[in-house]
């Protein structure tokens, strides 16, 4: 089988592709080149590039360098930078993943006469009577299916999973028999495009990333009472639940239960209005068809996946918690597996009551 490896320069492609080789596929490594400003972190970097190239030549493959960066910039970056301005919060990583890793790269492997596209995420690909299934990749710990959750029968029928069966330990110590380069290399935990360094104005990280592009502004603190308790500096990186920076001080713990950008507020309160029992979610995909009923939803990447159950409503869905949950950030997924939750079912994002979904995927407000 000819197959198109993505590689990012860590471990784990590392390794997915070497045991391609090793399973006799023709195999052609391939790295996206996605953002095209300063980086220092994430799988965008120079260095990153550099290692997928010198490990493809390691286990004799070829290397490609895709440039996908308008795309990246359009249904990554954007997104990212709108969302803030309307106080959601936003995955990039899913969104690449859902754009780009499995949507133009799939669509170029097919043009080019790939069999099949793979990456290292630590997932698996299962079918059964002719329907393709996403489940949980082997070691729980680093198991992927939340951020690759959005593939539909096309996608997986033609997408592998190499590392998916074995725990990260296992990936390693096949890195290291191999004496590839990438071995020891730590996992990336950050947005490829938020770099650590700072800017004229001291900002760093996410704060300078988003004032260079839209206003941030200041807005007040009021505990569920409306007494002004202080402000925060960028009411646009406020996070429903956060509590850091939010007035938590003199042992009182506040947590960030509702936050109104238009308004410039910021209110807070006790751990225990967080909780609900629903949630609504919109742009919703599903793996093979649409459920409805009694499943098990995460909303983290390494969040445990509660029993709810799932009703249509108006184009998205409501999820019912079986026992109430703390409240999810809109902008973030809601992944659906099946009962035993192994399965991935389908997904979508969740939906604030202060927005609605806009066309192109994009968060609008709505405050009729």
């Amino acid at each position: 089988m000819k197959v198109l490896i993505a590689m990012s320069g860590g471990v784990d492609s590392s390794v997915a592709a070497a045991l391609l080789v090793e399973q006799g596929h023709d195999v052609v490594g391939v790295t996206m080149r996605l953002w095209g400003g300063e980086s220092d972190t994430g799988c965008c970097s120079v260095s990153d590039v550099d290692d997928a190239r010198r490990v493809a030549q390691q286990i004799g493959i070829d290397h490609l360098v895709f440039n996908f960066t308008d795309e990246f910039h359009r249904n990554v970056v954007e997104p990212y930078v709108n969302d803030h301005a309307v106080g959601v919060t936003p995955n990039p990583c899913i969104e690449c993943n859902r754009h780009l890793k499995f949507d133009r790269l799939h669509e170029r492997a097919l043009v080019l006469g790939f069999d099949a596209v793979a990456t290292g995420h630590h997932a698996r690909v299962v079918e059964r009577d002719g329907v393709f299934r996403l489940a949980r990749g082997h070691d729980a710990a680093k198991d992927q299916s939340y951020v690759v959750h959005m593939l539909d029968q096309r996608q997986l029928s033609r997408t592998m999973f190499p590392v998916g069966e074995m725990n990260k330990a296992d990936v390693r110590a096949h890195a290291e028999r191999l004496g590839l380069r990438t071995a020891g290399k730590p996992d990336s935990q950050d947005v490829c495009f938020i770099t650590t360094t700072k800017d004229d104005d001291g900002r760093s990280g996410r704060s300078a990333f988003l004032s260079r592009r839209i206003p941030l502004h200041v807005a007040e603190i009021v505990d569920v009472a409306g007494e002004r308790i202080g402000e925060v500096e960028a009411v646009e990186m406020v996070t429903l639940g956060q509590r850091r920076g939010v007035g938590g001080g003199g042992g009182t713990k506040r947590f960030v239960v509702d936050v109104d950008v238009p308004g410039r507020r910021v209110v807070v309160g006790p751990e225990a209005m967080l909780l609900t029992e629903t949630e609504l979610v919109g742009q919703m995909s599903w793996s093979s068809f649409v459920v409805f009923g009694t499943v098990r939803v995460q909303c983290s990447a390494h969040g445990e996946a509660n029993l709810a159950t799932v009703e249509p409503d108006d184009g998205g869905v409501v999820v019912r918690w079986r026992e109430p949950q703390r409240r999810i950030s809109p902008g973030q997924s809601a992944v659906f597996y099946d009962e035993a939750g192994e399965v991935v079912l389908g997904g979508g994002v969740v939906i604030s009551p202060r927005v609605r979904p806009g066309l192109e995927g994009h968060t609008v407000i709505d405050f009729t």
